[in-house]
């Protein structure tokens, strides 16, 4: 198999891949420069079945084989359109600021995301029963991860993230989603509110997880749960915005015991996709 082989970490080819854990850097770059950067060879794979074009490929050796028909289904090489840049793991773990003990980066292009309106129409529309998670300037990239990885476990149709949350498609929050992200349908908010409107239009009851002295329980959301229903959830330590709260059709809460006021939005996401799952 045809493969350029790297020994120096500061070889300009590489700039796509220079200091991924610089999260801010990295958060204004990938976007930028319409890229993201896929880990692991499962999550490559994932990427690659699910579409989305490859820009290089930057692996230790050991993952050639592995990815052989990875690489060979994408045209890769030096004659092609896909580079494989190949190094031994310090060269890898000089370039990316960390050890990559998964042995494989990938520079993925990012493709362009549907409006809400478009995805909804696509993903969202007939006679089954829809579940739609939209996320409030949740700025954790793990928690971004570990909800997409619930939302593809337990049926949602579809996820909604708002202009400040943090980005799908990041490093990290990939990873974390075991390449979910590239399963569940998704799109960011451009209006809140109108996008808001968009979903009571088609149909969805809008429903806000949150601690409210008003909120409903989940176990009796979940027996009247309407056929639709769009879950908000909010940002890790303040929760929902105020705005957020009061443009719900319903707040639901998930009861707790033990002097727990409430989990990890993450876990939460599960538990709450769970309750309404095939309602």
């Amino acid at each position: 198999m045809p493969v350029v082989r790297i020994t120096d970490p500061d070889d300009g080819r590489l700039a796509d891949y220079v200091r991924l854990t610089d999260v801010v850097l990295r958060a204004r770059h990938e976007p930028e420069k319409g890229l993201y950067i896929a880990e692991s060879a499962g999550v490559i794979r994932r990427a690659v079945e699910a579409g989305h074009r490859a820009r290089s490929l930057f692996m230790a050796e050991r993952w050639l084989d592995g990815l052989g028909d990875v690489i060979e289904s994408l045209g890769a090489g030096p004659d092609g359109d896909v580079p494989v840049y190949v190094a031994e793991a310090h060269v890898l773990n000089a370039v990316a600021g960390f050890n990559v003990h998964r042995g494989a980066l990938a520079a993925m292009n990012r493709p362009a995301l549907p409006s809400v309106g478009a995805l909804l129409e696509r993903h969202c529309d007939g006679d089954g029963t829809r579940r739609v998670v939209v996320l409030e300037d949740i700025v954790d990239h793990t928690n971004v991860g570990a909800i997409f990885r619930s939302a593809a476990a337990l049926g949602a149709d579809a996820v909604l993230v708002s202009p400040r949350c943090a980005d799908p498609l990041y490093r990290r929050s990939v990873r974390v989603s075991m390449g979910t992200v590239f399963q569940v349908p998704w799109t960011r908010i451009v209006d809140w509110d109108d996008d808001l409107a968009r979903l009571r239009a088609g149909g969805f009851t809008v429903a806000a997880l949150a601690l409210a002295p008003d909120a409903v329980p989940l176990d009796e959301f979940a027996a009247r749960c309407p056929r639709r229903t769009a879950l908000i959830l909010g940002a890790e330590g303040d929760g929902l915005s105020a705005a957020a709260v009061t443009s719900a059709d319903v707040v639901v809460r998930i009861p707790m015991a033990g002097a727990v006021d409430s989990l990890n939005v993450a876990a939460a996401s599960a538990v709450a996709l769970w309750a309404l799952r095939g309602r």
